[in-house]
């Protein structure tokens, strides 16, 4: 088969010739210094800056049978978006650090710059990548470091619930672990390697679970109207519902009992990669739009988390030390 004259392999190309073609579709720089210097330079409007990373790996973290570069683009640009809202700050900025097989096409690569861009534009208008790195590996891995601001607020930390307090999230429950099951199920060889996706097999109900999943769309907007609308603790639910939910009791000491008509089961309580926005919230206030109680905060009790009366089952939620080798990553 003849390969397209247009589309070369990355270790066909210099660094410089593939940063050209990725900066071309990244779009206008926001920043004072944007990409081209050595580092970017970030106007900081309160002075403070939040910062955080993530790492997507060929294997644990997503297949190349299945996710687009598109799709991986949108995604790690997203969970990274989602994590600076919820410290109730906004994104400013994107660093992306790419470690490519040299034999990857360059359309994969400004695929990828495609993705970012557009998840930047949709989720967090005005943030965009400023920099990163470039690299060669044997394992595709994209590292994103993600930089917001306050804007003059005081950061909602996971710390920061009170007994009382209502127990509410922002975004749905449950729809991207349904879609890797979906993965899975139906799109898995008989030795269990994945395949293609064929779209043409897929109920609409199917294609939300598997968007969900590989193109997830965060409520960024809302950490900071979250923070403005007096929450006590806010958190990204990116591992589960129970499993995070444990992590804001704990850190807060308290017990957070959900109702169980509001979350539903499985998958919603363990499934991972949701990154909805759980926040807490003072009793009797009003919850802004976009969030719907699911629960309150009492005083700590015999476990952190409490599904309604009983304890939670013993599946809680996506551990990468635990789970990455079992089907689930």
């Amino acid at each position: 088969m003849t390969e397209p004259p247009d589309d070369p392999r990355v270790g066909d190309l210099s660094e410089g010739g593939i940063l050209r073609r990725i900066l071309d579709r990244l779009g206008p720089s926001t920043a004072l210094v944007g990409p081209g210097d050595d580092a970017a330079v970030l106007a900081a409007p309160d002075g403070r800056v939040v910062a955080t990373t993530d790492t997507l790996v060929h294997g644990p973290d997503f297949r190349l049978a299945w996710s687009s570069a598109f799709d991986l683009g949108w995604k790690a640009a997203a969970v990274n978006l989602a994590d600076i809202a919820a410290m109730g700050g906004r994104p400013m900025a994107l660093l992306v650090a790419l470690a490519i097989p040299d034999d990857t096409r360059v359309s994969f690569v400004t695929g990828l710059a495609e993705g970012l861009r557009a998840a930047c534009d949709a989720l967090a208008p005005g943030c965009a990548v400023e920099g990163g790195d470039l690299t060669v590996s044997d394992t595709l891995t994209i590292a994103v470091t993600a930089l917001g601001t306050l804007d003059g607020r005081a950061p909602v930390l996971r710390s920061g619930a009170r007994a009382g307090d209502v127990v509410a999230i922002a975004g749905e429950l449950g729809r991207a672990a349904r879609g890797l099951g979906l993965l899975f199920t139906r799109f898995t060889d008989p030795s269990g390697a994945p395949r293609p996706v064929d779209a043409g097999a897929l109920s609409p109900e199917d294609a939300a679970d598997l968007a969900a999943q590989l193109r997830p769309t965060p409520p960024v907007a809302l950490g900071p109207v979250a923070a403005d609308a007096g929450a006590t603790a806010l958190m990204d639910v990116s591992d589960g519902l129970v499993l995070d939910a444990t992590r804001l009791a704990e850190a807060s000491g308290v017990t957070i009992v959900l109702d169980p008509a509001a979350v539903g089961g499985e998958p919603a309580l363990s499934g991972g990669e949701d990154h909805g926005l759980l926040a807490t919230f003072p009793s009797g206030a009003a919850l802004p739009r976009g969030f719907r109680r699911i629960g309150r905060a009492s005083p700590r009790g015999r476990a952190p988390v409490l599904i309604g009366e009983e304890l939670p089952g013993a599946r809680t939620g996506w551990d990468p030390y635990r789970d990455w080798d079992s089907g689930r990553g």
